[in-house]
């Protein structure tokens, strides 16, 4: 937790106040292509959505209350609140513009990403739910849809690759809070 939150910190740091690490960030925006907003892109983003991983972590927490765990169903809604309340009060603290040819219909801040944020702490708890069921498979399966919908949000030009670090970086944060609070829940 401290690590994350350590690096967390500095990298906030750094955008908000280093010209030559934004320079970098932009130049290795611009060096990863044109845009490629693909049909594939597209769903991939549409499909990791942070409301529709929202959506998906009720149908989770459902289960858990459902099948004997209100404890977990609990823990599974307070994290991805308390995860994606901290990363929209980052969006609007951090205040970063996003990359100039993203869509029109994208507003809003750059920093951090709400998709590879919901992604990554959606793909924590259910690791930490099912790793040990689920073993190898779901592990790949998690690393795999973790990959796209960053390769997404970098392929169609929608986030600098900081921004990217910086979601990772806050959903393992969050992630390690929420293994605290799993005791008092």
């Amino acid at each position: 937790m401290i690590v994350a939150g350590s690096v967390l910190a500095a990298l906030i740091l750094t955008i908000k106040s280093s010209r030559l690490v934004n320079f970098y960030d932009r130049w290795v925006h611009h060096k990863l292509g044109t845009q490629n907003n693909t049909k594939l892109w597209r769903l991939i983003t549409f499909l990791n959505e942070p409301k529709l991983i929202a959506g998906w972590d009720v149908v989770l927490a459902s289960l858990l209350f459902i099948t004997g765990h209100p404890h977990l169903s609990k823990w599974v809604l307070i994290t991805l609140i308390f995860t994606d309340l901290l990363g929209i009060f980052l969006k609007h603290t951090v205040k970063r513009a996003r990359p100039k040819k993203t869509s029109p219909v994208r507003v809003g801040y750059s920093f951090p990403s709400g998709h590879v944020l919901s992604v990554t702490i959606m793909g924590l708890m259910l690791w930490h739910l099912f790793g040990k069921s689920g073993g190898l498979l779901l592990f790949l399966i998690i690393i795999a849809t973790w990959l796209l919908v960053v390769i997404s949000r970098l392929k169609t030009k929608a986030h600098y690759p900081s921004d990217i670090i910086g979601a990772t970086t806050l959903g393992f944060f969050c992630f390690a809070i929420a293994q605290q609070l799993l005791v008092l829940v």
